[in-house]
């Protein structure tokens, strides 16, 4: 294809149009580094705080509601739904279970104790006084044995509960059952030194008539004393 002679050119040669030295690499288009935020373009999402989200970044995922999955007040603190609390029977079914448990063969090895400490007990009369006095055998120690083995037995199951609470939320009652104990504040077991202090602030929920165990059946987060005093809930389990 010709080109019509250019008046400036003195040679009268057509004139090409200019041409990429040859086996030199094309400039390409500027390109963005790599690594720094871009200009969001005109209309890109915002965030709930009125500001354009950086173009190309992966948007920061809402937090996680605390607590085994239940919902977070406004304010960003743990918070439960009113029907995330257990009721006030399932407590009473999970402590029933635990009693049970620690209460079995402790209390078998009470009557096998008190048994063998009644039976060898005889009594003399007083001749001068006509009053009876007891007096017992050397089987007696024996009963005495049993006794203190039930009152140990009772103890240490009483701890391992505490440590399953503390640690787990959850006693053998509480997971038959289907409810957790946790913290108020983030929904997480209070630990096992925690849970011995709340157990002896049950103390608390037997003055006036165990008013403190039967609290939960109107209270709105149905804590008892002990609850209140150690900030913790009774919760369904997930």
């Amino acid at each position: 294809m010709s080109y019509p002679p250019d008046p400036n050119n003195p040679y009268g040669q057509p004139q090409q149009p200019a041409q990429p030295g040859y086996g030199y690499p094309q400039q390409p288009p500027a390109q963005p580094q790599y690594g720094y935020p871009q200009q969001p373009p005109a209309g890109a999402p915002q965030d709930a705080y009125g500001q354009q989200a950086a173009y190309g970044y992966p948007q920061q995922p809402p937090a996680a509601a605390p607590g085994y999955g239940y919902p977070a007040d406004p304010y960003g603190n743990a918070g439960y739904v009113q029907n995330a609390y257990a009721s006030w029977g399932s407590r009473v079914a999970a402590y029933i279970v635990d009693a049970i448990i620690i209460g079995l063969v402790p209390g078998i090895l009470y009557g096998i104790g008190i048994a063998m400490a009644a039976s060898t007990i005889t009594y003399t009369t007083d001749p001068a006084t006509g009053v009876q006095i007891p007096q017992s055998s050397g089987g007696s120690a024996f009963g005495i044995i049993f006794i203190l083995l039930g009152a140990l037995l009772a103890l240490g199951l009483g701890l391992w509960l505490c440590y399953q609470e503390g640690t787990t939320g959850q006693t053998p009652g509480k997971k038959m059952v289907n409810i957790r104990l946790v913290r108020e504040i983030d929904g997480q077991p209070l630990g096992f030194g925690m849970a011995v202090v709340r157990k002896i602030c049950h103390v608390l929920d037997g003055f006036v008539c165990y008013l403190g165990f039967l609290w939960p059946l109107w209270d709105a987060k149905k804590q008892t004393f002990a609850d209140k005093v150690m900030n913790t809930v009774v919760v369904k389990a997930q």
